[in-house]
Formats: C-alpha cells, structure tokens, sequence
C-alpha cells in the first residue's frame, strides 16, 4: 500500500515494468514464462487442494475419522526410523509429565 491505496498487478503491467527495467527481449521472455509457469501450477495446487479436503470430506461421511486419517498420510510419509524416533520421544516426553504410556497415540 502506498499512501493508503492498494496496487494491483496484472501480467500487461508486468510487460510494461520489465520492458521500463530496459531487460533484454530474451531475458523478458524468460521471466514472463517463468510467471506463467509459476500462476498455472499455483492454480493447480489449488485444485489438488481442494480435491483433497473433498476426499477428506467424504471418507468423514462414510464414518472415518479425518484427524486420524491425516495422522496416518503422516506417519505414512515418515521413514521407519523416523517414525520409531518419534514414539520414543513422545513416550519419554509422557512418563515426564506423569502420564501411563498405554494413553499414548500410537506413532
């Protein structure tokens, strides 16, 4: 925001910027794709997105819990080490503060 007005950018004004930075027609190019590219997959990533809070959604309908469903695409991802490191720790941090370990979730 400059002295209380917002500024919108669209791509002509990004052609009109680069051709003012006196850029090579080749490097404008260049830097244009770049944006585009970077635009479509951000729109992409959108729509994956939201296709996975659909699924989220109906695996919630059909009786499933979502957060241990996202607890298991975690664990999912983790190596095996990574995992057992982390049960470890979880287990030390209970028997810290008091806590039995068969209350723990498992990791």
């Amino acid at each position: 925001m400059l002295d209380g007005q917002s500024i919108t950018i669209n791509a002509d004004d990004v052609g009109a910027v680069i051709s003012s930075l006196s850029l090579g027609t080749t490097a404008a190019e260049h830097l244009k794709a770049f944006v585009e590219r970077i635009e479509r997959l951000e729109e992409e990533k959108a729509a994956i997105s939201n296709d996975i809070k659909e699924v989220y959604a109906e695996a919630k309908g059909n009786g499933f819990n979502e957060k241990i469903i996202k607890m298991l695409v975690k664990l999912r991802k983790m190596a095996e080490h990574e995992r057992m490191e982390q049960a470890h720790t979880l287990e030390t941090y209970m028997q810290a503060i008091g806590m039995d370990k068969q209350q723990a979730l498992p990791l």
